[in-house]
C-alpha cells in the first residue's frame, strides 16, 4: 500500500514566551489598558488557593491566567477586548536576538543542497504555545511558520436559543467571553502528535486514529523542539523519547534560568542548551542548523537504502536452447599416479577340471539317515 506522505519534512517546534520573545506576551495588552502586570500575575498565582477554598477539588494550574483576564472583561477592566484587538497587540511584540531570521536560515540549510532537494526534503516551522494565538497571529513572525497552537477565546455569549437570529441581535458589542481552545503543558504533546500524523494537513486523520509510524507525515526522529522551562518538560520528553532532537534556551544575564535549563540537561530532559541569541555563528544558532543537517543527512540514508533494496535486478537476455550434458569420462590419471595392474589369471590345467568333477560329485551324493548314525550319549545315573 501506497504511503501517504514521503516523511522527507523536517518540523522544527517552537515555544514562544521567552523561548523567541523576552517575557511574557501579554505585556502589550497590559501596557494598553493601564493594568499593574505584577498585579495581574499576583492574583494568578493566588488562584490555585482561592478555587480549593471555595469548592474545587482538583485545579489546571495552565488554565488560570485565561480564566482571569475574562474576569477583567466582565468587570470591565479589559473593557471591549476582543480577538481583533489581541491580533493588533501581537504587531507589539520584540523577538531575541536573530529572529525570524534563523527561521528562513534553517530553511535555507535544505533548499541550497542539491542532494537534500533531490530527495524533497524541507523545514517547517511551528509554535506551540501556552499563549494567545490572536497575538501570535498577528506578532512579525507569524509569515515564517507553517502553524500555530496556542489558547483561543470566543467573543460571543452563547446562552440558551443562542442559535435563534433574534437572540444573536441581543450580543451587542463582540468581547471575549470564553474559552474557546486551550493548550496547557500535557497537551503541548497533542499538539506534537498532530503534526507528527500531519492532521494539520489532512484533517480526515484524526490524532488519535491508528496510523502506522511509516505512514505518518512527520516522523518523531526529523522533529527538533525548541523551549525554556520545566512546563515543556512532557514535550521535550515524548520528542526525546521518539528519536527527535531538544533545545533548551535561557534568557541573556539570568542565572536563575541558566541554573534551570543546565539541571534539565544534566537529568537528560534536553540535548542541549544555549541563551536565547539567534543571531549567526552563536550557539543557538550552529546547533539548530547542524542538527538540521544531520537530520537531512540521515534522511537521505534511509532513502537511498530503501531503494537498494526495492531495486531488483534487470531482466538478461538468455539462450533458448536446450543444452545436451554428456556423460562424464573418468579423469586421466595424472604422470606421477601409480596405477596397479590388473590381476593376471593362469590358464587352468586338465588335472584341476577333473579334481573339480571328482570334489562336485562328492559334495552331491545323498547324507546317511540321521536316525541310523545318532548315538545316544548321556550322563551315567
Amino acid at each position: 500500500m501506497a504511503a501517504p506522505f514521503s516523511q522527507t519534512v523536517i518540523a522544527v517546534v517552537w515555544d514562544f514566551d521567552k523561548t523567541l520573545i523576552p517575557g511574557n506576551m501579554q505585556g502589550p495588552l497590559f501596557a494598553r489598558y493601564g493594568v499593574d502586570e505584577r498585579a495581574f500575575w499576583a492574583e494568578v498565582d493566588g488562584l490555585r488557593a482561592f478555587y480549593l477554598q471555595h469548592g474545587a477539588q482538583r485545579v489546571s494550574d495552565d488554565n488560570l491566567y485565561l480564566n482571569h483576564i475574562l474576569e477583567y472583561v466582565r468587570a470591565g477592566r479589559f473593557k471591549g477586548l476582543n480577538n481583533a484587538l489581541l491580533r493588533e497587540l501581537g504587531a507589539e511584540l520584540t523577538f531575541h536576538p536573530g529572529m525570524p531570521e534563523l527561521l528562513t536560515t534553517l530553511q535555507d540549510v535544505v533548499a541550497a543542497d542539491h542532494t537534500y532537494e533531490h530527495h524533497d526534503i524541507s523545514v517547517e516551522h511551528y509554535i506551540v504555545s501556552t499563549g494567545l494565538r490572536p497575538m501570535i497571529e498577528g506578532s512579525a513572525i507569524r509569515p515564517y511558520v507553517e502553524d500555530v497552537w496556542a489558547c483561543e477565546f470566543i467573543e460571543a455569549p452563547h446562552p440558551p436559543g443562542y442559535a435563534e437570529p433574534s437572540q444573536q441581535a441581543l450580543f451587542g458589542e463582540r468581547e471575549i467571553s470564553a474559552l474557546a481552545y486551550i493548550i496547557d503543558n500535557t497537551s503541548k504533546t497533542r499538539a506534537l502528535f498532530e503534526i507528527n500524523k500531519g492532521t494539520n494537513k489532512a484533517p480526515e486523520i484524526h490524532v488519535n486514529s491508528s496510523l502506522p509510524r511509516e505512514f505518518r507525515r512527520v516522523p518523531f526522529p526529523n522533529m527538533i523542539y525548541v523551549a525554556d522551562g520545566p512546563s515543556d518538560v512532557p514535550a521535550w520528553s515524548l520528542v526525546r523519547s521518539e528519536g527527535g532532537r531538544t533545545l533548551g534556551v535561557y534568557q541573556r544575564g539570568s542565572r536563575a534560568q541558566f541554573e534551570q535549563i543546565s539541571q534539565l540537561q544534566r537529568d537528560g530532559r534536553i540535548h542541549a542548551f544555549a541563551e536565547a541569541d539567534y543571531r549567526a555563528d552563536s550557539t543557538a544558532w550552529l546547533w539548530l542548523t547542524t542538527e538540521v543537517r544531520r537530520i537531512a543527512d540521515r534522511i537521505v540514508a534511509e532513502r537511498g537504502a530503501a531503494l537498494q533494496r526495492a531495486v531488483r535486478p534487470p531482466a538478461r537476455h538468455v539462450n533458448d536452447e536446450p543444452r545436451v550434458t554428456l556423460p562424464a569420462e573418468p579423469p586421466a590419471p595424472a604422470e606421477s599416479e601409480h596405477v596397479p595392474a590388473p590381476p593376471t589369471v593362469a590358464p587352468r590345467s586338465r588335472a584341476d577340471e577333473l579334481r573339480d568333477t571328482v570334489r562336485a560329485s562328492m559334495e552331491s551324493e545323498p547324507e546317511a539317515d540321521a536316525d541310523e548314525d545318532q548315538i545316544e550319549v548321556g550322563w551315567p545315573e
